[in-house]
């Protein structure tokens, strides 16, 4: 059974007709099983930001939700900022197993990669470069399989409805 997912493309430049990583993570994630919550395009403004990814961690129906873009060290960069302050947990190591999977073709500059991932509200969050190589990379090689109950010998799929327990 595939989860409830919605992607956020943050962009300045780009729109919804001209997002090949979106495309490409609607793509993906409908050929794995999964099911398209939502999909929507946002200026960098942290603000914005928040205000959709609040809206789908409110909602109990959206299980995951995957952003793209943002992530850079410009001005204007801002994913990171906007969405550390909603997650209850990080996940630490996704950025730096993405990071090291980032290196094998992109070399040192994906030190500069600022992706992260977290729990909202018993909601998975994954904050990805805009890049189509970054959004390939995490997809492939992190997230499909982390979302796929499958994966052995865990997975966050057979930990969503787990994740709104309370604590202690």
């Amino acid at each position: 059974m595939g989860l409830t997912i919605a992607l956020l493309t943050v962009s300045d430049t780009r729109s919804l007709a001209e997002d090949p990583s979106g495309d490409t993570l609607q793509q993906r994630l409908q050929a794995a099983g999964h099911r398209l919550a939502a999909r929507e395009l946002v200026p960098d403004d942290r603000y914005r930001i928040r205000a959709a990814l609040s809206t789908w961690i409110a909602d109990a129906g959206v299980q995951v939700v995957i952003t793209t873009g943002g992530t850079g060290l410009t001005g204007r960069d801002g994913t990171p900022e906007a969405v550390a302050p909603l997650l209850d947990k990080t996940i630490e190591g996704f950025g730096e197993l993405f990071r090291v999977l980032s290196f094998e073709t992109i070399g040192t500059s994906s030190l500069q990669s600022r992706c992260l991932a977290g729990v909202a509200n018993g909601t998975v969050v994954f904050v990805l470069p805009g890049s189509l190589d970054a959004v390939q990379t995490a997809w492939d090689r992190l997230i499909g399989a982390q979302l796929s109950a499958e994966t052995r010998p865990c997975n966050l799929a057979m930990l969503l409805p787990r994740l709104t327990e309370p604590t202690g």
